[in-house]
């Protein structure tokens, strides 16, 4: 392959070899130590990992390395073989590969653009796979990254060079235009020169969805005029905000420093934020102990940046912080009708308040930042129109798990606008809707969003001084009656949604751990726990201390605390949840019964607290998003609701929450 990257001709260099991550782990080990060579036209796309994730590629403590030079070279740390790390360090720099190939879903999980820079800097150039998820796939289109099918490969690999518009020509003009020259920066830079045309937006009227609607709003340079935006269109929009958070404002603040020298500037920095949150408990775990140095640096070159631009500054304050950024900035800042990015995937939980929100790579948040808008190709929506009401058994968690088991685990959600409505939202409060839009991530989606409503004013009067009930309803976006979904209308009958958990899968067999994993609570057998863990972005809110304060009274009230040999952690999604729960009396109830307390930060759901697993046979019951390998340290994780963890910790093994649970000591047996 050419220097010049990328090439208007692309074809694999003399002896380059290809990468297969073959469902056989083993088979992986020869390619990288024993110079196995295979070929497309022996494999089937059955024959790859499928939801490769981010967390497999760059783990927690690969991210501490913010040079993708030192991130390179611990890719794909994350993928274990009973026990042991398949790709050992240098593994994947060391072994001369030009492409890499995989199945279905590529890049799930989290935004961190550590995962596709891990590649880039190992000297993969072109990534292969059935399907990408979202934002790992823009993440290497801002690279430069060539992505291609199955049927390319065997093209290459056959020694033909092909045109590089066959990797381009399924993307829209933009998008065409960012891959051509190299990727984001170089593209931005040029568009600032106006040495690049943006091709004109259809102005024809058509019905519009929520986030086509929002887009429509943001719209760059149209001086007033009105236009409707289709999927697949390319457009810049303006953002209403953003923020990052000491994970990845380090690179943030790199890439600004090489792409535009140390006296950048931030325009309009009060639009956008920094946060502690995420490692304030890291060096509290034993395995990221070595790496203290480093998780400092991360939060002082933090520091740095926001001095250096003033953006707004939410670190912690005596070793406390504000929150976790996603609940803080719903709380805070989001409004109905924003667009928000940030650099990190559950960014799509602000959609709960009617907005556009989701999350972008460290590359293009840089960019954002810098450039003052966003590239943004319309997404496609899928609808999920809501009847009936939930069991007292069950939360909006249980819904989103049905909807990945039944919808995302088939790739229906994949890339789509995930719009919630009908009667059935009304039933759910502003905290369970934001649970539904959190996890629009783990569908692959690009983003989730409710309807607004009556408890949509509610609530932000209830939290923002600045707002007017006017303001609020002013700024409604609500979809067209005959607004098209790519994805479908698919009704979700909350009155038949039973209590569920996501299992951990086998990796060893090639059945990776996935949110996407269903499966019923009732007819899952005896499965015994060693740690319930609740709180994250997801479960840290005031309505999911009222489950765990409400499960809690019941055990306490039968002369339960939690089961021996059980460990059981509650942490706070923010300052004000503490509050709340101080005020009602339930975090001095929650340590009577046994339960940890823990002040706010992502802590656990990312591997970097308290609550994870210290040993491979421990099993956990978590109201996190997430249950990939190795996440949360390395033993077996479910995902379940608020209620089900809570429940689970009085009686020693997952069990649903019912009302009459304790009522006759331990039945349950």
């Amino acid at each position: 392959m050419s220097d010049n990257w990328p090439p208007e001709q692309v074809s694999l260099n003399e002896g380059a070899r290809v990468l297969f991550l073959t469902k056989n782990l083993e088979l992986i080990k020869q390619q990288l130590y024993n110079g196995l060579n295979l070929r497309m036209e022996d494999l089937s796309v059955e024959d790859l990992l499928d939801d490769i994730n981010t967390d497999v590629m760059t783990p927690a403590w690969v991210c501490f390395d913010y040079d993708p030079a030192m991130i390179a070279n611990n890719a794909y740390a994350g993928l274990m073989h009973e026990g042991e790390r398949v790709f050992a360090p240098n593994a994947l720099k060391d072994g001369g590969f030009e492409a890499i190939v995989t199945g279905h879903r590529k890049g799930t999980g989290s935004s961190r653009e550590t995962a596709a820079q891990c590649e880039r800097w190992s000297g993969i150039r072109i990534v292969i796979a059935a399907s990408f998820a979202p934002i790992h796939e823009r993440n290497n289109i801002n690279l430069g990254q060539l992505m291609g099918d199955h049927e390319i490969l065997k093209r290459l690999q056959d020694g033909e060079s092909i045109s590089l518009s066959e990797f381009t020509s399924k993307y829209d003009s933009v998008t065409q235009l960012i891959i051509e020259n190299g990727g984001i920066f170089p593209f931005a830079k040029k568009l600032k020169a106006d040495e690049i045309e943006l091709p004109d937006v259809d102005s024809t009227h058509r019905p519009m969805t929520m986030a086509e609607k929002i887009i429509s709003n943001k719209l760059i340079g149209l001086n007033g005029v009105a236009k409707c935006v289709s999927p697949g269109d390319a457009v810049l929009a303006a953002v209403d905000g953003g923020y990052s958070h000491e994970f990845t404002t380090a690179q943030v603040h790199r890439f600004l420093q090489q792409e535009y020298g140390d006296d950048y500037a931030v325009p309009n920095p009060s639009k956008f934020a920094v946060f502690e949150d995420h490692l304030l408990y890291a060096t509290g775990v034993p395995r990221f102990g070595p790496f203290e140095e480093k998780i400092q640096l991360l939060r002082d070159l933090q520091i740095s940046f926001q001095q250096h631009t003033g953006v707004r500054d939410y670190s912690a304050v005596n070793g406390i912080s504000p929150g976790i950024c996603h609940q803080v900035a719903r709380e805070e800042f989001i409004d109905v009708g924003d667009f928000i990015q940030a650099t990190d995937s559950h960014t799509c939980m602000g959609g709960a308040s009617n907005a556009l929100t989701y999350g972008v790579g460290s590359t293009e948040y840089a960019n954002l930042v810098h450039n003052q808008f966003a590239f943004v190709k319309v997404p496609e929506s899928i609808r999920f129109e809501l009847i009936g009401t939930l069991d007292d058994g069950c939360t909006a968690k249980d819904v989103i798990l049905h909807i990945l088991w039944k919808y995302a685990k088939n790739s229906e959600t994949l890339d789509r606008s995930m719009e919630f409505g009908g009667p059935g939202l009304g039933s759910l409060s502003m905290d369970e809707r934001a649970t539904l839009c959190n996890m629009a991530t783990e569908c692959s989606a690009k983003t989730g969003i409710c309807e607004p409503d009556n408890l949509t004013v509610e609530w932000l009067l209830s939290r923002r001084d600045d707002l007017t009930e006017e303001d609020i309803r002013s700024a409604f976006v609500m979809p067209d009656v005959n607004a098209h979904y790519d994805g479908g209308v698919h009704t979700i009958n909350l009155d038949e949604i039973r209590p569920m958990v996501a299992h951990p899968g086998n990796p060893d067999e090639g059945i990776p751990s996935d949110p996407t994993n269903g499966a019923y609570i009732d007819e899952l057998g005896d499965v015994s726990i060693d740690i319930a863990y609740a709180g994250s972005c997801t479960a840290g809110k005031d309505d999911d201390f009222a489950y765990y304060a409400m499960v809690t009274k019941a055990a306490l009230d039968a002369g339960l605390t939690v089961a021996d040999g059980v460990e059981c952690y509650i942490q706070f999604g923010s300052k004000t949840v503490k509050d709340l729960s101080e005020r009602n009396g339930w975090s001095r109830m929650f340590e009577q019964a046994g339960v940890k307390l823990i002040d706010p930060g992502c802590g656990a759901c990312i591997g970097a607290g308290p609550g994870v697993s210290n040993e491979s046979e421990q099993v956990t019951v978590s109201a996190i998003n997430r249950n990939f390998q190795g996440r949360s340290g390395p033993g077996k994780l479910y995902l379940a609701s608020p209620l089900t963890v809570m429940a689970s910790a009085f009686t020693g093994k997952i069990t649903a929450w019912r009302s009459d649970l304790f009522d006759e000591g331990p039945s349950w047996n």
